[in-house]
């Protein structure tokens, strides 16, 4: 028998409800936090999906991987302005954009256990070049991952996902530095989210992201 939700989680709960009365069916709900992120993720199956990714790598066309993962985010407002630019001039080179679609890949579609391949992409986001602004930081390693498979993968904004997990009174183990404790510490808050509120039927990682960042977003103070 599975445990009741702590008075924090259900305070969580009715805050939600609040903002979003019908819960993850609410009309306000889709319009405002989970239409142009699923939207985001078709286009993405139909432009980056698997098949059609692994052909375009074997071509080599890795700025034409870089170029549409980009504009495809571009269309959503999960990344800060300076991310995005930080990202562009990652993948102007060759090299860059090269690393930056093969390690991509490998992380969503590779073989071997997930923590080794979140820890090649983390890796290679690292080596990615940059100009004024660093390119590993949490949202942007995690934000294709995202958006490419929201079954299975959860964005990660710091300061919302601290603030919302120490409401929600979750231990989340968090290091600034990208690494696979933390990322596994936020797939577990995610999985904690999803089980108290299993009545409310949230559907992938977009609706349990988007609780979060109700709870922790000055957006919904």
């Amino acid at each position: 028998m599975q445990a009741a939700p702590s008075l924090k989680a259900l305070a969580c709960r009715r805050k939600f409800l609040r903002v979003f009365p019908g819960g993850f069916k609410d009309e306000t709900y889709v319009d405002w936090e989970r239409s142009y992120k699923w939207r985001a993720h078709v286009t993405w199956a139909e432009k980056l999906g698997r098949e059609r990714l692994a052909r375009l790598l074997a071509r080599g066309k890795f700025a034409e991987i870089a170029r549409i993962a980009i504009a495809i985010e571009s269309r959503t407002n999960l990344l800060f302005s300076f991310e995005k630019m930080a990202l562009r001039d990652a993948v102007r080179t060759r090299s860059g954009a090269r690393d930056f679609a093969q390690g991509l890949s490998e992380f969503l579609y590779g073989s071997g256990e997930r923590e080794t391949r979140f820890e090649r992409w983390r890796d290679g986001v690292a080596a990615l070049p940059c100009k004024q602004t660093r390119v590993l930081t949490w949202p942007i390693i995690t934000v294709f991952p995202f958006i490419a498979a929201p079954r299975e993968h959860i964005f990660l904004k710091p300061m919302v996902t601290r603030t919302a997990a120490r409401k929600y009174g979750f231990d989340f183990r968090y290091a600034s530095k990208p690494d696979w404790l933390t990322y596994e510490s936020m797939l577990r808050f995610a999985a904690a989210v999803r089980r108290d509120l299993r009545d409310l039927r949230p559907r992938d990682m977009i609706d349990l992201q988007s609780f979060i960042w109700v709870q922790g977003s000055d957006e919904y103070a």
